[in-house]
């Protein structure tokens, strides 16, 4: 079983930030992982983007194709990997109408549940949280809460006063998601 994830948006959203703290909490359940991280030659402003691969099984490469799973930041990455996605894969966007496709669709309005944990910058922290929380299944691969919020603290032991606030939007997201269920 594997989860095959791409996390797009603008250069600066945290994108390439989100594939790391998702791949950080699969090794922290001991599971197979791989990031690949691609931006534009801007940078800030310009397009960016990761794809983070989940495996209890080794993982021939970290490229993919057709994605169960998707963190679109803006409209454009909304359009440009919805059309790739498998049938029944997994969206988190927070944008109120849903494009075509038949995917599973989670409306999340990240920007507000990063400001409800302190700061609009964890943006990317609440959809990460939203989207494990909308991943887990009893029959595949899934990411804990907890093995989630472990990751945070690692990625930002060099500056802990971001740990709180990172968390917080995490839970923000998951519970988000969780309530819908």
């Amino acid at each position: 079983m594997k989860n095959e994830i791409v996390i797009s948006g603008f250069g600066g959203q945290g994108t390439l930030l989100a594939g790391v703290e998702i791949a950080q909490a699969a090794l922290e359940q001991g599971l197979q992982t791989t990031w690949f991280p691609s931006y534009g030659a801007e940078m800030r402003g310009g397009t960016a983007n990761s794809t983070v691969v989940v495996s209890d099984d080794e993982i021939g490469s970290p490229v993919v194709f057709s994605p169960n799973a998707l963190i679109a930041l803006n409209e454009l990455s909304l359009e440009k990997f919805s059309p790739r996605l498998v049938k029944g894969a997994v969206v988190i966007a927070p944008f109120k109408n849903k494009p075509a496709g038949d995917f599973n669709y989670f409306y999340v309005d990240v920007l507000d549940l990063a400001k409800q944990a302190g700061s609009l910058k964890a943006a990317n922290m609440a959809a990460v949280g939203a989207l494990i929380c909308a991943l887990e299944k009893p029959d595949t691969v899934s990411i804990t809460l907890d093995s989630l919020l472990l990751a945070c603290k690692k990625t930002f032991e060099k500056k802990p006063e971001f740990i709180g606030l990172n968390q917080k939007a995490i839970e923000a997201g998951y519970n988000f998601i969780k309530s819908q269920k």
